[in-house]
């Protein structure tokens, strides 16, 4: 009986430790792209600008990433992000959330930016910043922005 008990307690211990694995394989239920614990992909840079200007406190610089695939109708914007800025400078790093559930590989994604002062809107993207399908980065991404508008000559 002795014999026996060795295998049979190797069996019970694999046979825990493989529950064990398979559990944290599996699905939880209600899982989906609209639970709580759905995989989430984050998209990482910096918005800056190449005017020597500095921001004062209270500017708010706000990311968007959208899906600009149709030409004919408006971008999906599939995340945001909006940070207050605390008296930095540029380069102001930025990390959107987004689900990947939603990236469509034959779609087209870019992200924009535009500080605010005051409530005024003072820089802003004009130029397009193709991300995440098509060849583009997916990461550690440079936005540069402009001046929202021209300064007065005198």
């Amino acid at each position: 009986m002795q014999r026996h008990v060795q295998p049979l307690r190797r069996f019970v211990i694999l046979a825990l430790m493989l529950s064990g694995a398979l559990a944290g394989c599996a699905p939880a239920a209600g899982s989906g792209p609209t639970a709580p614990d759905a995989p989430v992909r984050t998209l990482s840079g910096e918005v800056t600008y190449r005017q020597r200007v500095a921001l004062p406190a209270g500017a708010v610089v706000t990311v968007t990433l959208n899906d600009v695939s149709l030409a004919d109708a408006p971008a999906t914007t599939l995340a945001t992000a909006t940070i207050t800025t605390q008296g930095e400078n540029v380069p102001i790093p930025f990390t959107l959330t987004y689900d990947p559930a939603r990236i469509v590989e034959k779609h087209s994604y870019a992200v924009s930016a535009r500080i605010t002062i005051d409530g005024k809107l003072s820089w802003i993207t004009a130029t397009r910043h193709g991300v995440l399908t098509r060849g583009q980065p997916s990461d550690a991404v440079t936005i540069v922005l402009q001046p929202a508008s021209a300064p007065a000559s005198s």
